[in-house]
């Protein structure tokens, strides 16, 4: 579901925050896998003038799920500090092997999607977290039904592995804004409250 005023106001809100890195607003959207993170990050690129996306996918492999770390700061992270165009290798999901390379921009926003991306060690280099409120259950459930029978081991090895990671380094308190990933909807926006630090219940 479109919802382009507030895409449009919330691009305009990213577009005047202070630079995180270099000269780069970098923005996370995280979420359970399934609730809708990569398409809500493309829209919101679309709504930012053609934003670069870094998919976390891509950077992930099948034996390290979420120690994709080192590779965002080495081949994404650190070229932006110095405005320089990025170049990250590509993770091949069928032939289980990096192949092949993106190039991201040092534009004045880049988005970084997928499960983790508001991780704590990362958290200080944003300006801004994003997550997609949808319950794991829910979210997994539309995962399994997108990807078929034939992955079902997968996921059940993924769920595990998820749960694990949100236990250990939890990122939803910390994001200012809140996305509804039935809807798509903007639920809440806090820009004010900086990224690394937890809302107040």
């Amino acid at each position: 579901m479109d919802h382009p005023d507030e895409l449009a106001d919330l691009a305009d809100r990213l577009r005047a925050l202070p630079p995180s890195v270099g000269p780069v607003r970098l923005v996370a959207v995280d979420g359970h896998a399934g609730s809708g993170k990569t398409t809500f990050a493309g829209r919101l690129a679309a709504a930012l003038g053609g934003a670069p996306v870094v998919h976390l996918d891509d950077l992930a492999t099948h034996d390290e799920l979420f120690e994709w770390t080192g590779r965002l700061r080495e081949q994404v992270l650190a070229p932006l500090a110095r405005g320089e165009t990025a170049r990250h290798r590509v993770y091949d999901w069928v032939q289980g092997r990096f192949d092949g390379a993106r190039e991201v921009p040092p534009a004045p926003v880049v988005l970084v999607e997928g499960v983790g991306a508001g991780r704590r060690s990362v958290r200080p280099l944003l300006a801004a977290l994003i997550w997609m409120e949808l319950p794991a259950a829910t979210a997994r459930a539309r995962g399994e039904q997108r990807d078929g029978p034939a992955l079902a081991a997968f996921w059940r090895r993924w769920a595990t592995a998820e749960e694990a990671h949100f236990a250990a380094d939890p990122s939803r308190a910390s994001a200012q804004v809140l996305v509804d990933g039935r809807t798509g909807g903007v639920l809440r926006v806090e820009l004010d409250r900086p990224a690394g630090a937890a809302r107040e219940t």
